[in-house]
């Protein structure tokens, strides 16, 4: 097909769609042209006796004029005191089944300091432990982003841990562990999370059995570049992995030396150079 056939056959085509809806239009005027209905006389109307109205004959009506009405319906809804209303009273408040307090610095749920487990008569030993996070514990362990000062916690059977958590950075950092006893613990964890530059306190007890339980950060990538640990009760049950300094990586990271690197490079442009020699000389 010829171009000015190609460019009359689309103009063609174009003239009859825009005619199409026009025609559509001028067959529904009623679709642009509301009927306005004038309210002005609605001004100050008691609307109490219009509960069963069947709305559908309100289309278009005008009630740029309604200022005033009295809607008696809504009697009861007491909102003013809503303003400036104090939330402080907020800290440690229940959400469903987790004991959470929360404020500026932060948050910790299920912070038990005196609720036994099922499975121990008394405390066996109390450990007071100061954890410390931010990027230059990370400094040790190449890839690495974000760090603790202590990522191995070794505690008996029945203790109690009382933990101080130090936020060193300027973002918020967590502290969580799980597989606990769900009876306990809501969830199974025990979670708190400090805001940057802050510090929070809390406490768990731990079960009679010899488990490792994971500990770590859950705001995304945080545990993936750095911020895991683990509380190893009794015997415990094995490392877990990829716990600095305890396990290895599960994917460990591979890095180079220097030396490595520029001999790579080197070796590729002379393969390069040799390949273009070889390319002029035979089959140019």
């Amino acid at each position: 097909m010829k171009p000015a056939t190609l460019g009359a056959y689309f103009t063609v085509l174009l003239l009859g769609a825009t005619l199409g809806v026009h025609a559509e239009s001028a067959q529904n005027p009623t679709d642009t042209q509301p009927v306005p209905t004038d309210h002005s006389t609605m001004k100050g109307m008691d609307h109490s006796s219009m509960e069963g109205m069947d709305d559908s004959t309100m289309e278009g009506m005008d009630h740029s004029t309604m200022e005033g009405m009295d809607h008696p319906t809504m009697e009861g809804m007491d909102h003013p005191t809503m303003e400036g209303m104090d939330h402080s009273s907020m800290e440690g408040m229940d959400h469903g089944d987790h004991s959470m307090t929360f404020d500026a610095r932060g948050m910790v749920m299920n912070s038990n300091a005196d609720q036994l487990p099922e499975d121990c008569d008394t405390i066996s030993r109390d450990y007071d432990i100061t954890v410390r996070v931010g990027t230059r514990y990370a400094e040790m362990f190449p890839g690495n982003i974000f760090g603790m000062s202590q990522h191995l916690f070794e505690v008996e059977p029945c203790s109690r841990i009382n933990l101080t958590f130090i936020n060193e950075d300027a973002i918020r950092h967590q502290f969580m562990v799980h597989g606990l006893p769900r009876y306990l613990y809501s969830q199974g964890m025990f979670h708190m999370e400090a805001v940057g530059g802050e510090t929070l306190t809390g406490s768990l007890i731990m079960p009679s059995d010899n488990k490792t339980y994971l500990v770590h950060c859950d705001i995304a990538q945080h545990m993936e570049k750095g911020m895991k640990g683990q509380i190893k009760v009794g015997r415990g049950s094995g490392d877990l992995t990829s716990i600095p300094g305890v396990s290895a990586l599960f994917r460990p990271d591979n890095y180079q030396s220097m030396t490595r690197q520029v001999l790579a490079i080197a070796g590729g442009v002379v393969l390069a150079l040799a390949g273009l020699l070889l390319w002029r000389r035979y089959w140019r």
